[in-house]
């Protein structure tokens, strides 16, 4: 499915990474008249400060040095616009994208976080989405040792207009997403999405109960699950790329869903992100309603970022 936000929406909802990221950099180019090391120092400890991080800091300025001597130009508009293609750029990972199964028409989407990052929201809010294209849905909660996540679930997927399977208290999670599987193809269900655990101080044991639910999933139909959806919550900066680093070790997402986007400064995490893991942003969260969940577009995020 194909959900787009309008840009004027997502320039709104990044307006404080902009004041954050784009206006300084305006700024700074502004006021010098030739591309020199001050300059450079500069542009590299504000991106730095809006979390894009070291490295990926460094790889942008580098590029932005090198294109500018081969370009002849240290025109501020043409820095500017060589800083905005090569964010748009970095932000381009392969988009692949996961068609139902042939045989069975289901698309099965784990989804998997840390407690207190929007997972829960954003499993609602993706729910709707696809009723809103017609879809039958069916949520799975697989949190089974927490009773108030099954419950909140809940709410959100009646929000989200979509089936509801609730499990026992401490029921095995990889049962109850395997039972969730078999009910998505009895019952001619188009997405089944599979809620998980977050218990980050008992990581070890957590990666490994991720790992077991795909592993039995799996068993249903090796196609099976064809999406694993990361959420982060993009106000933490920098501790997002621990989290992506430990998810990718246990079970390699194959994109992410960055929230409240609309909330933080630290926006620019996103392109580290994009640099280190090269696992796209699928989906971010604009705000607090059902339908403020939107897909990812790299080029649209890097002309709301750089517009003025």
């Amino acid at each position: 499915m194909v959900f787009k936000v309008s840009l004027s929406r997502l320039k709104a909802s990044l307006s404080k990474t902009k004041a954050n990221f784009f206006e300084k950099i305006a700024q700074s180019v502004a006021l010098h008249k030739k591309l020199d090391q001050q300059l450079l120092s500069e542009l590299e400890e504000i991106l730095i400060n809006a979390d894009v991080g070291v490295g990926t800091t460094g790889k942008i300025i580098d590029r932005l040095r090198g294109r500018a001597a081969e370009e002849k130009t240290e025109e501020s508009e043409q820095l500017l616009r060589i800083l905005k293609e090569e964010v748009t750029s970095i932000l381009t990972s392969p988009r692949v994208v996961f068609p139902p199964d042939p045989e069975t028409k289901l698309l099965v989407i784990l989804i998997v976080g840390v407690n207190g990052t929007g997972k829960t929201t954003s499993i609602g809010k993706l729910a709707y989405k696809y009723k809103q294209e017609g879809e039958k849905v069916l949520i799975a909660a697989c949190d089974t040792f927490r009773a108030a996540a099954i419950d909140q679930l809940a709410i959100w997927a009646k929000r989200g207009e979509a089936e509801f399977l609730k499990s026992q208290p401490e029921a095995d999670p990889a049962a109850v997403a395997y039972d969730a599987v078999q009910a998505g193809l009895a019952r001619g269900t188009d997405v089944v999405i599979i809620d998980t655990a977050g218990r980050l101080h008992t990581k070890i044991n957590l990666m490994e109960e991720l790992k077991k639910i795909k592993r039995v999933v799996a068993k249903a139909d090796p196609a099976f699950p064809q999406e694993i959806l990361l959420v982060l919550d993009s106000t933490t900066g920098q501790n997002a790329l621990s989290q992506v680093k430990l998810f990718q070790e246990a079970v390699r997402p194959t994109g992410l869903i960055l929230t409240k986007l609309d909330g933080t400064a630290k926006g620019g995490v996103v392109i580290a992100i994009a640099d280190q893991f090269r696992v796209p942003v699928r989906y971010v969260g604009l705000g607090e309603k059902i339908d403020d969940l939107e897909e990812f577009d790299p080029s649209q995020f890097a002309e709301a970022l750089f517009s003025c």
